[in-house]
């Protein structure tokens, strides 16, 4: 089961409210807050779609950029044993900590998509 809905790139996060009765969600990664919801999967489904329409042709009218942009940077947070278990694998492959760490979130990256697709 999956929270997440994708079309056009954009990804959209799904809850549901018991007490009102609808599916409601957002798009993730963008500047801007842009919500859609409705009482039916189908409906649901259509209205994210909709609410990806509308916040694209706003954006082009208003002439910004869509997507929220990416330094590519982030704070990781771990353990201190950790910390100087990479620290030391990194040394030990003379590559430097942000290398190694990227190193193994792209093989990471590699393995979900892998096996996502059996």
């Amino acid at each position: 089961m999956s929270n997440i809905l994708e079309y056009k790139g954009y990804i959209g996060r799904i809850e549901f409210s018991a007490e009102d009765k609808i599916f409601h969600g957002k798009l993730e990664f963008i500047n801007d807050l842009v919500t859609f919801e409705a009482t039916t999967v189908e409906d649901l489904q259509k209205e994210f779609k909709s609410a990806v329409d509308d916040y694209l042709e706003t954006c082009k009218k208003l002439s910004i950029k869509p997507q929220k942009s990416f330094k590519g940077t982030f704070n990781v947070r771990v353990t201190p044993e950790l910390h100087k278990e990479i620290a030391f694998q990194a040394v030990k492959r003379n590559l430097s900590l942000n290398r190694l760490v990227e190193a193994a979130i792209r093989h990471e990256l590699s393995r979900l998509e892998s096996s996502a697709s059996l």
